[in-house]
């Protein structure tokens, strides 16, 4: 099969990968439970495929589960799939090079959530240590306090610590708040974890405010304002720099959308690709000089950034 019928069967192929893909990633989850629960709720009169429905629809559930949770490995079986448009194991073996490098990449991102969620809950702390204070309570009673209370987003049926401000570092600021620690330590020592860094200077606040005897609401005030300002000058230039994002994925997918139109075309660009020596070396030459401007533009945009 070649010429244009190839290039249609590829499109068939390529478009029901995506359909497969969108059922499984996008759908509603509650569609799905609700139908879970109807069907359980079957008659005689019932046809017995459709006793079945209910188990396949938590196995596609779960397998749902899983695919957000490894998104990572989604790169194996479009690699497959392009091994079998091409005829090649090229593919293959550029999939399984994307898989740690690609699940490094989302580790990554979503160590940097967790950092932005981290800061969000040191001013929150901050905030409500100050409530606290201005309530009559004395310092460690008010931290304590403060730790206690459920932040923004926490399961319901967590218990303080599990879902608290700080995650693992909360216990040890409970611990010298409760018994009378070195707090500004503890503080301190938390503050190393990534997203907690406003954590030193209310660790300074403390220290102050202890030895010197000046008003710790007052500067964890003003702390929490300094703190929240931070944050919206990251949003505000996170904003601005969302245009330069865009292009830098745009510029990455033009690659893939020649490839597209030569198919269309019926000029079977993957097989010269995978199957001719000149197609090899461009393909050589073409991923190199992707992954240079893809470095490139990424580090540029973050030096603005960390700028």
């Amino acid at each position: 099969m070649t010429g244009p019928t190839s290039a249609y069967a590829a499109h068939a192929v390529a478009l029901c990968a995506g359909a497969a893909v969108w059922l499984a990633m996008v759908r509603d989850t509650g569609v799905r439970r609700a139908r879970v629960l109807f069907v359980d709720v079957s008659t005689e009169s019932d046809p017995p495929w459709s006793r079945w429905r209910p188990h396949l629809l938590q196995t596609l559930e779960r397998v749902r589960d899983t695919a957000r949770g490894r998104r990572e490995w989604w790169c194996v079986p479009v690699a497959v799939l392009l091994a079998a448009l091409g005829g090649s194991v090229l593919p293959l073996v550029a999939g399984a090079v994307a898989v740690p490098l690609v699940g490094r990449w989302l580790r990554r991102r979503a160590g940097a959530r967790e950092a932005e969620r981290a800061a969000t809950a040191v001013a929150a702390l901050c905030g409500a240590v100050v409530g606290e204070l201005r309530a009559g309570r004395e310092p460690g009673q008010a931290l304590l306090a403060a730790l206690r209370e459920r932040p923004a987003g926490a399961d319901p049926s967590a218990t303080p610590t599990s879902g608290g401000r700080l995650g693992d570092a909360e216990a040890a600021v409970l611990a010298a708040a409760r018994f009378g620690g070195d707090v500004p330590a503890a503080l301190r020592q938390a503050a190393e974890a990534p997203g907690l860094e406003g954590l030193s200077g209310m660790a300074a606040c403390w220290r102050v405010a202890v030895d010197g005897g000046a008003g710790l609401a007052t500067g964890l005030e003003r702390l929490e304002a300094a703190l929240r300002e931070d944050r919206r000058r990251r949003e505000e230039l996170r904003a601005h720099l969302a245009g330069a994002w865009s292009t830098v994925v745009v510029l990455a997918l033009l690659p893939c959308a020649g490839l597209g139109l030569g198919a269309a075309l019926g000029a079977e660009p993957l097989r010269v690709l995978l199957h001719t020596p000149g197609g090899l070396a461009c393909l050589a030459v073409g991923v190199f000089l992707e992954a240079a401007g893809l470095y490139w533009a990424c580090r540029i945009v973050r030096g603005a950034e960390a700028a």
